[in-house]
């Protein structure tokens, strides 16, 4: 049997830091290769955590980008509760406020400078349901930001009464009309996530629709109905504020490893599961 002739110095330290063992050679010549071996371990999230976190269903080419960068759904979160919650204690009067002129940066600089960072990033994740709600909330406070800046002389298009005017509250009533239908839609996909995450749009879109209808009043001349609904949809946007909060520290609870597991009642297992779902689940089987 060979006998093993060791080198002198049968430790080597690399650039990193590192130190290995130092290949050695048997008396025939052959050397051997006792420097360490890297192993990767992968960390599977179940369906119920990956929901939680990404507030999407999972899917494998989901879960192969998510788990390749940080997840930016909170971020995007964090831009739309900042701004709804600011704008649905205007919305009520809190403290004698009046007008959203004064915070128009949140409807430019906070809100759609988060979500648009993170539908662009979601994308490149392959998250598409938060992708989708991030880019839509995005667009909407960019459009309805306009709405509240004077500078731009929007309402000088309508000569008789300008921004109190019958046409253009009109108008704006039968956009937040079209948004209700469009968050209402949303809805329907989030009663298969959890029940916060519904609970969000369930309220948003009702205060999208009473919202619509303040303004319709205001059109008709009934200000009175309309300072009514006009603070009966702060009150609902201002639930969708508490209710995006909970959800923020539940996402960042689970990211930074908290001990603490907060309920958001999952929806999920009520439903069946897809071929996709299915698959990824007997793929982490395997592996």
């Amino acid at each position: 049997m060979a006998t093993t002739a060791t080198e002198s110095s049968p430790v080597k330290e690399y650039n990193g830091g590192g130190t290995a063992a130092a290949p050695t050679k048997t008396t025939d010549g052959i050397e051997q290769d006792n420097s360490l071996k890297h192993t990767t371990t992968n960390i599977s999230l179940s369906p119920e955590l990956f929901e939680k976190l990404y507030l999407a269903p999972k899917v494998p080419h989901a879960v192969e980008h998510a788990t390749q960068y940080a997840n930016a759904t909170p971020l995007g979160f964090l831009g739309f509760v900042i701004s709804t919650f600011t704008f649905s204690m205007v919305l009520m009067g809190w403290g004698g406020a009046s007008g959203l002129p004064a915070v128009a940066g949140i409807f430019f600089f906070t809100g759609p400078v988060l979500l648009f960072l993170s539908t662009v990033f979601l994308w490149i994740q392959s998250q598409f349901f938060p992708m989708m709600v991030c880019g839509m909330f995005c667009v909407f406070w960019l459009s309805f930001g306009l709405l509240q800046l004077p500078t731009l002389g929007l309402a000088d298009a309508y000569p008789n009464g300008g921004a109190a005017s019958k046409e253009m509250n009109a108008v704006i009533a039968l956009y937040l009309l079209v948004w209700g239908f469009a968050l209402f839609t949303f809805w329907l996909f989030t009663i298969r996530i959890n029940a916060v995450f519904a609970g969000i749009f369930l309220f948003v879109t009702v205060g999208a629709w009473v919202l619509s209808g303040a303004y319709w009043k205001v059109s008709r001349g009934d200000i009175k109905a309309a300072e009514k609904l006009q603070k009966g949809g702060g009150a609902l946007l201002f639930v969708v504020g508490v209710l995006g909060w909970y959800m923020i520290f539940v996402m960042m609870a689970a990211e930074m490893r908290w001990t603490v597991n907060l309920p958001v009642v999952d929806l999920s297992h009520y439903w069946r599961r897809t071929d996709v779902e299915l698959a990824a689940m007997e793929n982490e089987k395997m592996d």
